[in-house]
């Protein structure tokens, strides 16, 4: 599939979409097929083909004229000389945006996301949860799964900090779910320990059961109306201690993959095989990754993108589809979703996508 610069995709896009709207309905009809044949098989079909599976009677003749006007469009191309005929990037988003029929998946996968999901009950960690979501999407959809979720979402257990002299101290972040976080804090010089001693007191006594940015937010509130019982330097301690666990931008979220080796299921030929090799490098980019899901946390529901719309995959031409999860206060914590080629069963993966999303959510509030 051919690949532009993405402000050109938008251009086209706008423009592919008024000549969409004004096709008729043999028109619609021989796009659909094509588009549809790309994804189940990833073969360009033909004139006399499609001719043979319409509906209405048209000859190859009649069917070429539609291509033409269709390729016209921006909507499908040739990849080679005399070859049948392959959706374009633009066709493809206007395809699944408009023509796509999504259907809704079945009881029996109903019920294996949510059996997995339930898999050892609710006291597992809020990890063990992410994972199993990732892995189990990745499965049902031969794709790599992706889960995004803001550490500050965690509940805490307890926190220690202990003394390591020359300014510094080892800041330890226990959570419900038994995962341990370290930090290094700047501490003023010669601190006493009994500040170090008090501050892990102060602290443990009120960030039981809050998550990260509850108990920031808390501690914040009580040392500014001055509630906190604390002196100058100890509180210091408690606030540079929050702080520098909240972290910044990708910092606070924690990226997880799952099978990568689902991508190189469907691999036919060199070409597959580069695009998967640059697949694996766009995963590896966990910056631009984050920053890319991180769109989908400020949408609803499922959200789709395609190649070039999204520089991370301007090279390998892949698609990801995710969701955001919610808690039990319909604040979004998370997204998840799956990374694979562009010729996806859209139609299969978007509602379950959409599923497992609301399950998720529903198992780690």
């Amino acid at each position: 599939m051919r690949h532009t610069d993405p402000n050109e995709a938008i251009r086209a896009a706008t423009e592919a979409a008024v000549g969409l709207r004004e096709l008729n309905e043999r028109s619609r009809e021989i796009f659909k097929r094509i588009v549809e044949t790309y994804l189940a098989t990833g073969e360009p079909v033909g004139s006399r083909n499609l001719s043979r599976a319409l509906p209405m009677t048209l000859s190859p003749a009649s069917v070429r004229n539609v291509m033409a006007d269709l390729e016209s469009l921006g909507l499908i191309y040739a990849p080679h000389t005399s070859a049948g005929r392959l959706p374009t990037q633009t066709g493809l988003r206007l395809f699944i945006d408009g023509l796509l029929e999504i259907g809704d998946i079945t009881e029996q996968e109903r019920n294996e996301i949510e059996s997995r999901m339930a898999a050892g009950g609710q006291r597992r960690a809020i990890e063990d949860f992410l994972v199993e979501a990732g892995d189990m999407l990745s499965g049902l959809a031969r794709c790599a799964g992706v889960v995004l979720v803001d550490k500050q979402s965690k509940r805490l257990k307890q926190v220690e900090f202990v003394n390591l002299g020359q300014g510094r101290a080892l800041a330890v972040l226990v959570g419900e779910d038994g995962d341990v976080e370290n930090r290094i804090v700047s501490v003023p010089d010669g601190l006493p320990l009994s500040s170090l001693n008090e501050a892990t007191n102060y602290l443990n006594a009120r960030i039981a059961g809050l998550t990260l940015a509850e108990a920031r937010a808390r501690i914040e509130r009580e040392i500014e109306a001055r509630r906190a019982q604390l002196d100058e330097l100890t509180a210091r301690v408690v606030t540079d201690g929050l702080a520098i666990w909240s972290g910044d931008g990708g910092d606070r979220k924690s990226l997880i993959v799952c099978g990568r080796a689902h991508l190189l299921e469907d691999v036919k030929a060199m070409e597959d095989l580069e695009r998967v090799r640059l697949l694996f490098e766009d995963l590896d980019a966990k910056k631009d990754l984050i920053q890319l899901l991180g769109l989908a946390e400020r949408a609803e529901g499922v959200r789709i993108f395609i190649g070039s719309e999204n520089k991370l995959f301007s090279l390998s031409g892949s698609a990801l589809i995710v969701s955001p999860f919610e808690d039990s206060e319909q604040k979004i914590v998370g997204v998840l979703g799956v990374i694979g080629p562009t010729r996806l069963n859209y139609a299969r993966i978007i509602p379950m996508v959409d599923y497992t999303a609301r399950v998720l959510g529903r198992l780690v509030t």
